[in-house]
């Protein structure tokens, strides 16, 4: 069993030379503007569709109340309503959603407007949305009140566009590692032979995060060893790209095998775990390039500008170049 862990280590090697300048980050919402590449396709017979696509503003909320808040007003279930992904609450997002009505009559869209919500357009759809079927999303990012090195960060600056270590993001582990801690303990208990029963949200956080957890391992190791742009021998992708652990045998040539092999070996139990769950063996790549990169200086503030595709995190860009104060994470829930 992996040692316990009462503290994550978090910080992943970077790889571009290291963060020269120091920043507060999220200090308003409006400092983290995301908004959804996509465009859900209309109903061809808008009368004849039971599902209404609905886009929204939000400020401040999170994904899961928006879903809550248009479920409540439309008089269905929350799982009749569906989205490409699950967006930060200490921001400003445009996102859209998809509600099934059934033979339900289509209510005001517009009564769910608040400060934390703003319906900007509806339409009968074709389909439920569904996680991850987007294009991506686009990020506008203010870092306030910059300190350090600016020189050395515009060389980092340069460099981004080719891509930089596509680590999952410190959310997909939880406020200070919770899921991380929720894993070991299913573990645990595994070991020990008590079959507790978990909620099912519980498990799939528990899973994501150690999938993630073993990934960022491995990318860690390629990055220490300077490797991580490379396609070394065994590569099973035409990139580079790093294991999401379950069932099935490692694709891995012998030399790409075992770097693997090595990074995760003081989380064996982890690998059995996540067998026994039943996920498949899946590849990740290891390198990450932000579209339409743009940098601009305001003051003592730093804009940035770029697009990622859906599974990615903006804090895997945010963290080569700067050390962040993150200044809302007393109020993220």
């Amino acid at each position: 069993m992996s040692e316990d862990h009462s503290n994550w280590n978090l910080d992943w090697p970077r790889a571009l030379g290291g963060a020269a300048i120091r920043a507060d980050f999220r200090t308003e919402p409006e400092d983290f503007v995301v908004d959804e590449l996509a465009a859900p396709e209309p109903a061809p017979v808008p009368g004849e569709s039971e599902h209404v696509i609905v886009q929204v503003r939000k400020r401040g909320a999170n994904t899961g109340y928006v879903a809550q808040q248009l479920a409540q007003l439309a008089g269905v279930q929350s799982k009749d309503v569906g989205y490409y992904g699950l967006k930060d609450r200490h921001a400003v997002t445009t996102q859209w959603f998809s509600v099934w009505l059934a033979q339900k009559p289509e209510p005001d869209w517009q009564q769910v407007n608040d400060e934390e919500i703003s319906v900007l357009q509806h339409f009968r759809g074709l389909r439920k949305l569904r996680r991850g079927e987007h294009l991506g999303n686009r990020f506008q990012i203010r870092l306030r009140n910059v300190q350090g090195d600016r020189d050395a960060a515009e060389a980092v600056l340069a460099k981004v566009p080719a891509g930089v270590p596509n680590y999952f993001g410190e959310q997909r582990f939880g406020h200070n590692g919770g899921n991380l801690d929720l894993v070991n303990r299913i573990v645990a208990d595994e070991e020990a032979g008590k079959r507790r029963r978990i909620p099912r949200n519980q498990k799939a956080f528990a899973m994501s995060a150690g999938r993630s957890w073993l990934f960022n391992q491995v990318l860690a190791a390629r990055v220490e060893q300077g490797n991580w742009l490379q396609v070394i021998a065994g590569e099973p992708e035409e990139a580079g790209s790093g294991p999401l652990w379950g069932r099935g045998r490692n694709p891995a040539g012998d030399e790409q095998l075992a770097l693997e092999q090595e990074a995760m070996a003081p989380w064996k139990p982890w690998c059995d775990w996540l067998e026994h769950c039943g996920l498949s063996q899946e590849r990740r790549g290891l390198v990450l390039q932000p579209q339409g990169f743009q940098a601009r200086w305001e003051g003592d503030d730093l804009i940035l500008n770029f697009a990622l595709p859906p599974g990615t995190f903006a804090t895997a860009v945010l963290r080569e170049v700067a050390e962040l104060a993150n200044l809302s994470a007393s109020t993220i829930k």
